[in-house]
């Protein structure tokens, strides 16, 4: 007999074999893979336990697998075939594997940005092949124990049947200790600050974020997520709750929130509303840039001419050099199966309401790199008072966007916010250019490129008092007065340190002062072999 469709993988895998559903006709031994293909669609409307999901990318996993299903109650048993992008989930109840079809019947299934389909397997059931029962991954056992946990913990399946899934927020309903469309975030331990859209890179993988609103209740900084439906909501809640936005730190806490529908007035940095584009920004400046001139309509078109590829291809996976890889990491060990893969995050800057008169790439380079490694400058030709700047690692563009965006420079308020887009272009061979695109990768002034340098510990927001190192024994504290004033800066306070003279503390007049004096002085000569290094520093004289 020759086995068709998911009877001829599986037969392949010699991992696990099928209870079938009903006895088999024979097919001819010729037909095609496109003949296959419309006969797995022909069982979509059979009902059984077994899911069957196809167009999956190579790498995926079981536990990702089992994210799928895991919000419409327990599963039982996964099986991923490597290579051939298939693979299939058997749940505890055949309800819960209708509504599961049923939800992706109207919503496209998405593992790593890729669709995949969703549909009934012509199998019961998965049955483990005894004799090949050591065959079964230790990735797939692991994945399978976290879900129990999972179901276990949450006492009953998320979703009782295919109608309560599909039901939208109802915006004049409160609902409160149930499942909801809006879920609350706490972020605890967050020793790096979490900007929106960090949060939206995050959870729009398990759904369409419609509404972010974030804010600061407690001490700690809190959002609220709205997706369209529960099932968004239940399978994010499931997934990210306790999980690490960084290593060790920046803890989700995830709940239900009493609200059903958000209320978003601005698209700014604090709230986003992905549904209504068009809504002011809550800043009369920042709006302007961003309608005038075509640089950047809010919030995702493109820039223009000179970036490379929209942000969003992926670039998952970066290493945070004092931290660890920037991934979701489950605070629980026993969740780790299903820690999410890591996600694309920005590394690019919009940096608008410049002094274009004062500032150069060089300044930019000088004045950004206290918060991470600057690889590229771009000056816009056409708008010389915005500029992009691509930093090495996410968590810097991050950084940088928060310590300095509405940071005055050169008597301007600096805006700062990310760019969708992953690289800064070179321009090319004879494109008009006026020196404003610098390539900085290779810089010896990056100051975060040792793993484990000093300078991770050492990050603080601009202030009028500036932490001055690399003194040599021979520079006197008139001497670096003397450099401060010759740059046209008057001292208001100076002190070295008391146990090492190669440091000092220098305080200006104002934090707009200290700003200006940080990109002049910054890599300033004291001896033949001795730059000044320059910071912000937490401390006052």
């Amino acid at each position: 007999m020759v086995k068709r469709g998911s009877d001829e993988l599986l037969s392949q895998s010699g991992v696990t074999v099928m209870a079938p559903a009903a006895p088999h006709h024979a097919d001819n031994n010729n037909q095609d893979s496109a003949a296959k293909k419309v006969k797995l669609e022909q069982n979509v409307g059979k009902p059984s336990r077994v899911i069957h999901i196809r167009n999956i990318p190579n790498e995926t996993t079981e536990a990702e697998i089992i994210q799928l299903g895991l919000p419409f109650g327990r599963v039982t048993n996964v099986l991923v075939l490597k290579g051939k992008n298939q693979a299939f989930l058997e749940m505890a109840e055949e309800i819960s594997a209708v509504a599961m079809v049923a939800y992706f019947g109207g919503c496209v299934a998405q593992l790593r940005g890729r669709a995949v389909y969703v549909q009934f397997s012509n199998h019961k059931e998965l049955k483990t092949d005894q004799t090949h029962s050591n065959a079964q991954s230790a990735s797939a056992q692991a994945a399978l124990q976290a879900a129990q946990m999972i179901s276990n913990s949450a006492g009953a399946a998320l979703v009782a049947g295919a109608g309560a899934a599909l039901q939208p927020a109802n915006g004049g309903t409160e609902i409160q200790g149930g499942p909801n469309t809006v879920l609350r975030v706490i972020i605890e331990h967050m020793l790096y600050p979490i900007v929106l859209d960090v949060l939206y890179s995050i959870f729009q993988r398990y759904g369409k974020v419609l509404k972010i609103v974030t804010f600061t209740k407690n001490n700690s900084f809190q959002a609220l997520i709205q997706y369209p439906d529960t099932v968004s909501a239940q399978t994010a809640k499931t997934a990210l709750d306790g999980q690490n936005i960084y290593n060790g730190c920046c803890t989700l806490r995830i709940d239900y929130s009493k609200m059903t529908c958000l209320n978003v007035k601005y698209n700014n940095d604090k709230s986003r509303d992905y549904t209504n584009p068009t809504l002011p920004s809550g800043d009369g400046d920042a709006h302007q840039l961003l309608t005038s001139g075509g640089v950047l309509a809010p919030p995702f078109l493109g820039l223009g001419s000179g970036l490379a590829s929209p942000y969003g291809v992926g670039v998952g996976g970066v290493g945070l050099p004092a931290f660890g890889a920037l991934t979701l990491t489950p605070a629980s060990p026993a969740l780790r199966a299903l820690a999410a893969p890591p996600m694309p995050l920005a590394t690019v800057l919009l940096v608008s309401n410049l002094n274009e008169e004062m500032v150069t790439p060089d300044a930019l380079f000088t004045l950004f790199g206290v918060y991470g490694d600057v690889q590229r400058v771009k000056i816009l030709y056409n708008k010389k008072d915005s500029a992009l700047i691509q930093m090495a690692e996410p968590h810097q563009a991050h950084l940088a966007m928060t310590h300095m965006d509405k940071l005055r420079v050169f008597g301007k308020a600096m805006r700062v916010m990310l760019s969708k887009h992953q690289t800064v272009q070179l321009p090319k061979e004879g494109q008009p250019d006026a020196g404003l695109t610098r390539d900085y990768s290779q810089s010896p002034l990056h100051r975060f490129k040792k793993p484990g340098s000093k300078n991770y510990q050492n990050i603080y927001p601009p202030s009028a008092t500036l932490h001055l190192s690399n003194i040599p024994a021979t520079v006197s504290e008139e001497d670096i007065k003397e450099a401060f004033t010759k740059r046209g800066f008057t001292i208001k306070a100076f002190k070295f340190f008391p146990k090492d003279r190669k440091m000092a503390l220098v305080q200006l007049m104002s934090i707009d002062d200290a700003v200006a004096a940080l990109i002049k002085m910054h890599n300033y000569q004291l001896s033949e072999s001795n730059h000044l290094r320059v910071s912000f520093s937490k401390s006052s004289i």
